[in-house]
């Protein structure tokens, strides 16, 4: 494999790259907490982050969830939602 092959799979490699809000972040590939993935992308951690799943449903992750990273996942993070009026 060529080195140019090896830069566009990201098989095998131990970073990878996620879009959060539109920008892509470097993270490890791997099982990652919420809170890495919220760190790692410089999210607010008293914020919610969702995974944008292939039918382009968001999914909203509990702070204590973790994803298995394998590169090219998008999420969303905004504010946390609800709260007594």
């Amino acid at each position: 494999m060529s080195d140019k092959q090896k830069q566009d799979d990201p098989h095998g490699q131990s970073n990878v790259t996620i879009e959060m809000d539109s920008k892509s972040h470097p993270i490890h590939r791997g099982h990652q907490s919420v809170t890495a993935i919220k760190s790692a992308c410089d999210v607010n951690p008293a914020w919610v982050i969702e995974l944008i799943g292939e039918d382009g449903v968001p999914k909203l992750l509990d702070d204590g969830a973790a994803v298995t990273i394998k590169g090219g996942e998008r999420f969303i993070s905004h504010v946390r939602g609800g709260g007594s009026s």
